[in-house]
Formats: structure tokens, C-alpha cells, sequence
């Protein structure tokens, strides 16, 4: 049964890297946005190259990113991978996703950030953490011009709230 085992990890392997197959891979990538409000978006990666479906999207790993402003305190993302589009300057940030704004860290496994409509959403498996509780929930909708959250609970889970 181990030669079975073997066999499934390494087609599983496969599939992994095909789906991250990208051209014209580079190293440290920075890209700075200004936004029509003057918010100021920076991403940092290790490395990432072009989608190869789509030209306009960078496949980004190990991702680093910032929106200040001159009003609202500085937001910051960290996870495992991004798509940037440069196109419409959206990213959608997944796996391992750490937000960490003001006294709130809210943990998921997808960020997308639509500058057109000025929102953010954290969804799937989201868990915001501050000082005195610790809250699970569906997702949550950040208005990046307002910076007003709306956090929604899971349809099938009512919000749970662990106060410490």
C-alpha cells in the first residue's frame, strides 16, 4: 500500500505546480498605487511572475502589503499568495491572511481588494481578534474611504463572541 501512497503525492504535487506555473518569474517585486482618495497601497512578494491566462495579473508569493492614509490608521496584509491585476489595480490576497489594523487582527484564508468600489472583503474561515474578544465570522467589509467595518456572519453560524 506505500507504493499507493507514493503515487497519489506526487500527482498531487503536480497539480500544485501547474497551477502556479507562471512566466517571466521575478524576484523582490514592489508596487506602489495611489488611489483617487490618496490612499496609498504598497505590495511587497518575494517572487511572481504573469498569470499565464491572464496577462494583466501577477501571481505574487509571499506577500506583504500596506494602505495608509493621511486619516485612518495604516492597514496592514500579510499571506502566502496575491493576485495583483495591474489593469484594474485589484489584488486578492489568499491563504494564511493576517490583517492587522488599529487593535484588530483578523485572520482568513481570502482578502480581495476592489479599488474601483473602494471595498475590501475578508472571507472564509475569518476570525477577528482585539483586545477583549475574539469573534468568528462569515466575512467582513471594509469601506477602505470610510474605513467603517461591516463584519457578517456565517449564514449557517451566528457570530461568536469570546470575550477574554
Amino acid at each position: 500500500s506505500s507504493t499507493t501512497d507514493n503515487n497519489t503525492n506526487s500527482a498531487n504535487k503536480e497539480k500544485k505546480t501547474q497551477k502556479k506555473e507562471v512566466k517571466n518569474l521575478v524576484k523582490d517585486i514592489e508596487y506602489l498605487t495611489t488611489d483617487s482618495n490618496g490612499n496609498k497601497y504598497k505590495i511587497l512578494a518575494t517572487s511572481g511572475g504573469t498569470n499565464l491566462k491572464n496577462n494583466s495579473i501577477l501571481d505574487l508569493v509571499n506577500v506583504r502589503g500596506t494602505i495608509t492614509s493621511e486619516d485612518r490608521s495604516t492597514i496592514f496584509i500579510v499571506s502566502d499568495f496575491a493576485e495583483y491585476n495591474s489593469g484594474s489595480l485589484n489584488s486578492k490576497f489568499y491563504e494564511n491572511v493576517v490583517i492587522n489594523y488599529e487593535n484588530k487582527q483578523i485572520t482568513c484564508d481570502n482578502f480581495d481588494i476592489n479599488l474601483e468600489k473602494n471595498i475590501a472583503i475578508a472571507y472564509n474561515d475569518v476570525v477577528v481578534t482585539d483586545p477583549t474578544s475574539v469573534m468568528k465570522a462569515g466575512e467582513i467589509i471594509l469601506d477602505i474611504k470610510t474605513k467603517n467595518i461591516n463584519i457578517n456572519p456565517n449564514n449557517k453560524d451566528k457570530i461568536n463572541i469570546i470575550t477574554n
